[in-house]
């Protein structure tokens, strides 16, 4: 019997954190999509959707935790990261389905591993729910599911996103802040300690900002990706997410962090409750995105969700 492989593991104190994955631009159903790759290309697809305002180096941790065991692909969604624009112009969450859905059947490699977070989260759900064939398990990172009023320790910018007019007031106040300011703010909303988040990676989220500042649809996106999701969560009868959660065929992981500030931690047991086959995973010292909080505990969760998922299949 060969040696076990050492478990992958990331730097430690003191050494530089892993780099961005390589990626570049595919055109899938007439999207330019921007695509991350890590992992080993004879292994099982595993496709990663980020979250509203995020990019596909959102993921970069959790990808080179599992890259001895799948063929990741990170995805910028469209209109973010380094993505185009969606040719009609118009976002919403049906929109960002599309693009992953196209995406995966492009690839061609039969149901994959699909991961999402927040607005990437409600992606998952829906393309899961209404597309069966395309997924072989399911991890969901603080999903973006309906709740039905602003929580008073979320960000009071994102209201006025949803105003057609207003959003212009938030274009003009980041402006007005600059490039590190805007990251400090997403970083104080989106994880529990800032300070642990090594220099270098706040670097490249500056740079980032800077760089999607100059783009002309950027404000578009953001403004109507959170317009989209919020109208899914008043769509009646069975495309609701939280009716769509109980057609999710797949084995699923749903992850929450313990301090998330904008999406509550309850919603978690509530979801699993709906899931067919799911089991919830409460990070401690994690907020709205567990996946760079916690890399570590997320992928050994995640490792457990493969070895069943494939113990499924073989038995199907």
């Amino acid at each position: 019997m060969p040696a076990p492989r050492p478990a992958p593991r990331l730097p430690g104190p003191g050494e530089p954190p892993v780099p961005s994955w390589p990626g570049t631009t595919v055109t899938v159903a007439g999207q330019g999509l921007f695509v991350r790759r890590a992992g080993r290309p004879d292994a099982p697809p595993a496709v990663f959707v980020h979250g509203l305002g995020g990019a596909s180096t959102n993921w970069t941790d959790l990808m080179a935790l599992l890259a001895d065991r799948v063929d990741g692909h990170a995805l910028d969604l469209p209109g973010f990261g380094r993505s185009d624009p969606p040719p009609t112009g118009r976002y919403g969450l049906d929109t960002h389905v599309r693009a992953v859905v196209a995406y995966i059947r492009s690839l061609d490699r039969g149901p994959v591993h699909l991961f999402g977070n927040s607005l990437g989260g409600a992606v998952a759900i829906r393309l899961a729910a209404e597309h069966p064939e395309l997924v072989r398990s399911l991890t969901l990172v603080s999903p973006a599911l309906p709740q039905y009023r602003l929580r008073r320790t979320s960000d009071p910018r994102l209201a006025l996103l949803l105003l057609p007019g207003l959003s212009a007031l938030v274009d003009r106040e980041r402006a007005r802040s600059g490039a590190e300011r805007v990251v400090a703010d997403v970083l104080a909303l989106c994880a529990v300690d800032p300070s642990l988040i090594p220099a270098s990676r706040v670097e490249e989220l500056v740079a980032e900002a800077r760089r999607r500042g100059s783009l002309p649809w950027a404000s578009a996106a953001l403004a109507g990706s959170l317009r989209g999701l919020v109208r899914s969560y008043f769509e009646p009868g069975p495309r609701n997410l939280w009716r769509q959660l109980g057609l999710v065929q797949a084995p699923t992981l749903v992850v929450w962090g313990d301090h998330d500030r904008l999406v509550p931690k309850a919603l978690g047991p509530a979801a699993v409750r709906r899931l067919r086959n799911a089991r919830l995973l409460a990070v401690p010292d994690a907020a709205h995105v567990a996946q760079i909080e916690r890399p570590e505990l997320v992928a050994a969760e995640v490792l457990r969700l493969l070895d069943e998922s494939e113990r499924l299949r073989a038995t199907a």
